[in-house]
């Protein structure tokens, strides 16, 4: 099985996990600020050539009733500069929702000012991964 890498990309903080080596299981490996697109995607070639990452899944925020606005524009042309440099697939992957459900874990763990701003989005990454890899096993 391929590792992959998940991103949940942010023009602040992006919030990157990977997966086990079997695909299965997603795991967090932490929030990230860079200054500009160019620092930020080294910063994830790095990190991916630590845990030894085959592909790139990037969290595609997609308006409720499906259509893509600015903000996916921008993901997707930071998704396309990202596979140029890595010269590794970059896959695209549905968020809708993610950073609700992202919330609703924080709460439930009762995780708290500054704590959760930068577990938040480690963890909207950790979803968009493991949803991915759900939706592969199931075939959809």
């Amino acid at each position: 099985m391929k590792r992959l890498m998940g991103i949940d990309y942010g023009e602040v903080r992006t919030g990157l996990a990977v997966s086990d080596e079997l695909g299965i299981l997603a795991s967090g490996i932490g929030t990230f600020r860079a200054k500009g697109r160019g620092e930020l995607i080294r910063i994830i070639l790095e990190k991916a050539e630590s845990y030894r990452v085959e592909e790139f899944v990037v969290g595609y925020p997609l308006h409720m009733n499906g259509t893509a606005g600015e903000k996916a524009e921008k993901v997707k042309e930071f998704a396309e500069a990202l596979g140029e440099k890595a010269g590794k697939p970059v896959h695209l992957f549905d968020e809708r929702c993610t950073t609700m459900v992202a919330h609703s874990i924080m709460n439930l763990t009762d995780t708290r000012g500054k704590k959760r701003k930068a577990a938040v989005d480690t963890l909207a990454a950790e979803i968009i991964l493991q949803n991915y890899m759900d939706a592969a096993r199931k075939g959809s």
